[in-house]
């Protein structure tokens, strides 16, 4: 008796059984002529799923619901099956990377996707919140996706043909090659897999998204207005209403032209001495000397009211474990940090002869905080730890003075980089 799969025809869930069976050489059909909404709402389905979710795996033994669980029972219909790995610890990598495809990628994806079509109430932060948590998903993937061809080992695994699975509703649905190019390790990953003969089979031709799908509209379709029959009198009174109209529909049109753009709060703030362009000048202009002129006139310059000194370190350093790939991932940091050129100075220092390498960096702000805007619109930030300097305190100072001049060795380890954002 072959399997039955009860699911739409295209329901990405459905499609990691599928994908599955086609690898593990097992039978699995789609139930015929099912209907969502409809053939899940009967006697019969709520018996298999009580609460009348997709898919639903039909077996000799009794039903299987969740689509990772279904993916699993397949895979496990075949004896010794590759698709698990050849030891234990093949076993968990697969189990850990099935986690990560639901939790962090698919889960993210979902939050940001399905409320811009209706399936959901559409906010704002959330939408905010659901996109840094899956830029920070994918540039971990990315990572672990640098030398690795495929996620475990080196062919196909349950937690590829899953994760590809999750990817491909954002890929199809939602991420834009715009937003996708910052992971070109999980570009290459996914179009590998959605090219493996056993995947095109089931997923088709896929066409990556071009646009991001708009927010539902709050706005209450209009209603027509009722008409009543005119007498003949009425014209001459309509063309006398329309005439004392005119002024009320001319204060309409100038309440509803375009506002002045907000102006950034760093703009607001009191005149500072410190001229930031002037900075950047002196030190890019500065090729001998550079502590008795470029390093001097900086603190000639620095003015501790108007602007402030934060040191950052990356937090998850031991990943950074493949030297292009850090570079990439400090470069990527830099070209997001756009916004805050106006705003903003900094070096980033790539450390280590060996992996995995350290990342640290010295950032100077206008005002006396972190910029609002940098944190909201730059995820990187949450990436790092940061500390503001105490420039009464020499010995930070010294530090400051060390980065800004690519000092090496720094704290007793060589330069494998050193990045500047000006």
């Amino acid at each position: 008796m072959a399997l039955v799969l009860h699911a739409g025809k295209t329901n990405k869930n459905a499609y990691k059984a599928l994908i599955a069976a086609e690898y593990s050489g097992v039978q699995v059909k789609l139930a015929e002529n099912f209907e969502m909404g409809v053939s899940n709402k009967t006697p019969e389905f709520l018996k298999m799923n009580p609460i009348g979710k997709v898919p639903v795996l039909e077996t000799p033994d009794g039903p299987v619901f969740e689509s990772n669980a279904i993916a699993r029972y397949v895979a496990r219909s075949k004896a010794d099956n590759p698709l698990y790995g050849s030891t234990l610890i093949d076993y968990g990598h697969i189990e850990q990377w099935i986690d990560f495809a639901s939790m962090e990628i698919d889960a993210n994806i979902g939050k940001w996707f399905y409320p811009r079509k209706g399936f959901g109430v559409y906010l704002a932060p959330a939408e905010e919140a659901a996109i840094t948590a899956l830029k920070r998903a994918l540039g971990a993937l990315s990572t672990h996706l640098a030398s690795n061809t495929y996620l475990v080992g080196h062919s196909v695994s349950l937690a590829d043909i899953i994760l590809t699975c999750n990817l491909y509703l954002g890929f199809s649905q939602i991420m834009t090659k715009s937003f996708t190019s910052e992971f070109p390790h999980v570009e290459r990953y996914f179009w590998t897999m959605a090219n493996q003969p056993n995947v095109k089979k089931i997923l088709g031709e896929v066409k990556q998204a071009e646009s991001v799908p708009p927010v539902p509209s709050k706005k209450p379709a209009a209603q027509p207005k009722e008409t009543k029959p005119k007498a003949k009198d009425e014209p001459k009174k309509e063309a006398k209403k329309e005439v004392e109209k005119q002024p009320a529909k001319e204060e309409a049109a100038e309440e509803e032209a375009p506002k002045p753009k907000a102006k950034n709060p760093l703009d607001l703030l009191p005149p500072s001495k410190m001229v930031l362009d002037d900075w950047k000048r002196l030190y890019s202009n500065t090729k001998t000397n550079f502590r008795e002129v470029a390093i001097k006139g900086f603190w000639d310059m620095y003015d501790p009211e108007g602007y402030s000194l934060w040191f950052c370190d990356y937090k998850y350093n031991e990943e950074n474990t493949v030297s292009f790939v850090t570079l990439n991932k400090v470069g990527g940091f830099l070209q997001r940090m756009d916004l805050a050129r106006k705003y903003a100075f900094g070096k980033m220092l790539v450390i280590g002869a060996a992996p995995p390498f350290k990342v640290k960096g010295l950032w100077l702000f206008r005002g006396q905080e972190i910029p609002q805007f940098v944190l909201d619109e730059c995820y990187d930030m949450e990436l790092y730890e940061w500390k503001k300097v105490d420039i009464s305190d020499e010995a930070q100072k010294e530090r400051v003075n060390q980065m800004i001049e690519d000092c090496e060795p720094f704290e007793g380890e060589p330069l494998l980089d050193a990045k500047c954002f000006k």
